[in-house]
């Protein structure tokens, strides 16, 4: 050890051993820092890293000890021979990059410390195979005890470098493995040179291949220099390249699954196209959405629905085959493509592949999750020749299969698009329907069945079109609902029939639904209000009808509307009952005033047990909750007759008379002939789906 210090003191110009030991810092920095990218990546980009870190590492070592030598003043003459001393260099640079390569790759195992044991190695490696390209005017002595001290410092300190770096993946481990580094390159350096006695000798001259130290000193430079331009270079590019591949590729892909997204259906397809148009090749393309995940959603909550999403994508990904292929178009829907069928019956054991993929059950903390799926299919060049067509007449047939009751998968025929065509129509036609004044309202009688008087209307839609007709809601309804034009629709409904009722002498029910989009607007209860206020017509007579489905979308925002309108005066009646997801509960919490049972229950009481049953336990609750029961669809005696023994009070059908104009019941509510000169609502008021007029006083809630 004195020998050592004895070198380090006496034998170094202090000047180039602080050169040197900023060049080991800076260069064993740059080394644990590039190796710890290299272990982040996989492949090709692994392996460019190691290289890189390896250059860096094999440079800092070299350069480290060259320009300590060029501080070192032996006691005899001396230069460099070419050969072995670029030889030292190749030796460092190869020793560092395979410790590294096998450092990265080993992963959890000793494969990380045999890496620093390779790096340690090449340190003593590179030493010796400079010094012995190192010529003096003599030869010159080692000390076996402090050669073998010098190796093992080199080694032992080489592995807890890589040790401390790969292990503790943080700022902190690689600074620990820089610092380490630091110490295995100096500790062998200036070891190896205490045990090396330079005996004089006879003097030589410099062989002409030769370097001097002028020379090595510029080289060291010269290599430093490139060396660590070339890796800046290096850094720079693959890092703008990383990055744009990033950009490319969150624009391709779905940022919660992975999967291909919409944008790269966009540009794949069309590309499939056209190859399989030039080799007169079929094509599938297969849209599918899932059954039941809203109700995951709901139930689990989000976390689950993308954990959910996560799994299937992961599944469809696994079981694509060459040829095939499979996005995420949006939300639960996506789209799988496949090229080189034979034809129908090809696609479809592609979609029972799929359907088979996406039923099978996903656990996630020890609950589990299964969904079904839609799927509509469709063929090139057979049912479209462009990409986006086939999506959309594939997006038709999904529509259809969700639809069925059984068969989940369902092809594309072209009565499919027909029907589209004529949907379209009566949605262009339907948005203009009340400027027009082709919207009317129909009346049907509600009997109380102790006494058999009309207690009241209920206000029905019906659409005179000029060119099909009387047009019933079922037709068109769905189609407002689908465009928004309910909210417009629904807001005439009301102030029409409050209009029409506020002029019957009798002072009867009036029942007016109210379809889900309306319940979820915040302003309802301030649309009721101006009707009430606009017509004159009491709150008391006011009967809002709201579906069980319409109440499962927005519990608490439901609640919340329901109670401002009952601060108003009017009355709610759950329409449809039986037919949705109504729970004693909901009973409970919901301000109800009625219940209306449904047509299909009651049609099927006196034949079916099951109906009966449900009517009778329906009545029995409302009477037990002092909630009124109204019974639809009531058509024979019969039915009546059962409905009076079980206590319904009120019903409803066409026993009592079917759906008419307000002209035809005149007689039943006031007996007398209209003058046409009765204030009606402005249509104009209805014109604005989202701007409804404002309100003719406040009201406080």
């Amino acid at each position: 050890m004195l020998r050592v210090l004895t070198c380090l003191a006496y034998e170094h110009n202090y000047w180039y051993v602080l050169v040197a030991a900023i060049v080991c810092v800076a260069g064993s920095m740059m080394t644990m820092g590039l190796f710890d990218r290299a272990r982040q990546l996989q492949g090709s980009n692994r392996l460019v890293w190691v290289l890189l870190s390896g250059m860096a590492g094999g440079t800092a070592i070299w350069t480290t000890h060259f320009v300590a030598m060029l501080g070192f003043d032996p006691p005899t003459g001396y230069t460099y021979e070419p050969t072995l001393t670029l030889a030292s260099l190749a030796i460092a640079m190869v020793f560092t990059a395979a410790g590294l390569h096998l450092a990265a790759a080993g992963g959890p195992t000793f494969m990380i410390e045999a890496g620093g044991a390779v790096i340690g190695l090449g340190i003593a490696a590179m030493h010796f195979t400079g010094m012995a390209g190192l010529q003096v005017a003599g030869h010159v002595e080692w000390a076996a005890d402090l050669v073998v001290a010098s190796v093992v410092l080199g080694v032992l300190l080489a592995t807890l470098a890589v040790n401390r770096c790969a292990r503790v993946s943080t700022v902190r481990g690689q600074t620990l493995g820089a610092g380490l580094l630091v110490l295995a390159i100096c500790s062998m350096h200036f070891t190896a040179m205490g045990a090396a006695t330079f005996v004089p000798g006879p003097s030589f001259g410099l062989l002409p291949q030769a370097f001097s130290s002028e020379l090595v000193a510029i080289s060291v430079m010269a290599i430093l220099s490139v060396v660590a331009g070339l890796g800046l270079y290096v850094i720079d590019a693959r890092s703008r390249r990383e990055v744009l591949d990033g950009f490319r590729h969150a624009a391709l892909h779905d940022a919660l699954t992975g999967m291909p997204n919409r944008a790269h259906l966009a540009s794949h397809l069309p590309d499939v196209l056209k190859a399989c148009a030039a080799e007169e090749g079929k094509v599938a393309v297969i849209v599918m959405d899932l059954d039941r995940f809203k109700d995951v959603n709901d139930v689990h909550g989000h976390r689950a629905g993308d954990a959910l999403l996560q799994a299937l994508a992961a599944r469809l990904g696994e079981t694509m085959r060459v040829g095939e292929f499979v996005a995420r178009a949006g939300g639960d829907e996506f789209v799988a493509v496949k090229q080189g069928v034979d034809g129908a019956s090809d696609a479809l054991e592609f979609a029972r592949r799929l359907v088979g993929c996406i039923s099978l059950p996903v656990v996630r903390q020890e609950r589990s999750f299964s969904v079904g799926a839609s799927l509509g299919v469709s063929l090139y060049p057979s049912d479209a020749r462009d990409a986006d067509e086939l999506i959309g007449v594939a997006d038709l047939a999904m529509y259809r299969a969700k639809r069925q009751a059984g068969n989940k998968i369902c092809f594309y025929d072209h009565s499919m698009d027909e029907g589209r065509r004529a949907r379209s129509a009566l949605t262009m036609e339907l948005n203009g329907a009340i400027e027009r004044d082709e919207l009317t309202l129909y009346y049907q009688p509600q009997i109380a069945v102790a006494t058999g008087e009309v207690i009241g209307f209920e206000a029905l839609l019906r659409w005179n079109h000029p060119h099909r007709g009387l047009v019933l809601p079922g037709e068109f309804i769905p189609i407002a609902e689908e465009t928004g034009l309910i909210l417009p629709i629904g807001e005439w409904v009301l102030r029409s029939a409050c209009a029409e009722a506020a002029r019957w002498a009798k002072p009867l029910k009036l029942s007016v639904n109210i379809a889900a989009a309306q319940l979820s607007q915040s302003d309802l209860s301030r649309i009721v209000h101006e009707a009430l206020i606009e017509t004159g017509l009491p709150p008391a007579r006011l009967e809002l009808e709201i579906t069980e489905a319409s109440i499962i979308d927005d519990l608490h925002g439901t609640l919340q509307i329901l109670r401002q309108l009952k601060l108003l005066g009017v009355a709610i009646a759950m329409d449809d009952y039986g037919t949705g997801y109504a729970s004693l509960s909901t009973l409970q919490k919901f301000p109800f005033d009625k219940i209306k049972i449904d047509r299909s229950f009651v049609e099927g009481v006196g034949t079916d047990r099951a109906s009966t049953a449900i009517v009778k336990a329906t009545i029995l609750l409302a009477n037990s909750l002092d909630i009124t029961v109204l019974a639809e669809g009531v058509e024979r005696q019969e039915h009546l007759d059962f409905l009076r023994e079980q206590g319904c009070s009120e019903v409803q059908g066409y026993l009592f008379g079917r759906p008419q104009p307000a002209s035809e019941i005149a007689g039943l509510v006031d007996g007398r002939a209209r003058t046409g000169n009765e204030r009606r609502p402005s249509r104009s008021a209805y014109t604005e789906i989202f701007q409804p007029p404002a309100l003719a006083r406040s009201v406080a809630f």
